[in-house]
This record gives structure tokens, sequence and C-alpha cells, in this order.
């Protein structure tokens, strides 16, 4: 039961994310709920400072992965843009 009841939420071919046809869309939407839900228990933790401080270092994080990703998708596509 609890192998099942993880799977239908955080696996993307279990869970109803599975019937959007663009996996990259599908594992935006997983990123921004677990972002969300960070939110959630943070809050509810009475953590708001911590949470702050933690919030940002994601960001600048992902950020970073966000711009890497860019950087090579456009490489690999369209390598004369950075000439």
């Amino acid at each position: 039961m609890l192998r099942k009841s993880y799977n239908s939420i955080m696996r993307r071919k279990y869970n109803p994310l599975s019937n959007i046809p663009n996996v990259a869309t599908g594992h935006l939407l997983m990123q921004v709920l677990a972002w969300m839900w960070c939110i959630i228990f943070s809050m509810w933790m009475g953590s708001v400072y911590i949470f702050g401080v933690t919030a940002i270092a994601h960001a600048i994080i992902i950020a970073g992965i966000f711009i890497t990703a860019a950087t090579f998708y456009t490489a690999g596509r369209r390598p004369t843009f950075f000439e």
C-alpha cells in the first residue's frame, strides 16, 4: 500500500500528469507542486526565516540549472547564435 501511494504521487508513470504529452511540461508541473509543498510544510512548522534562506538558495540553484539547460539547448539547435 505504501509503495502504491508513493508511486501514485511521485512517479509520472502512475500519476495523472502522465496524461500530459510533453514530458518537460509534466516535469515542470511536478517541480511547481514540490515547491508548493515545501512552502506549505515550512510555514506549518513555523520556520519562516529558514524557509526564506533556503528558498533563495534553491531559486539560485534552479536558475543556474535552467540557464545551463537553455545554453545547451541553444548550442545544440542553433550553434551560430553564440557567434
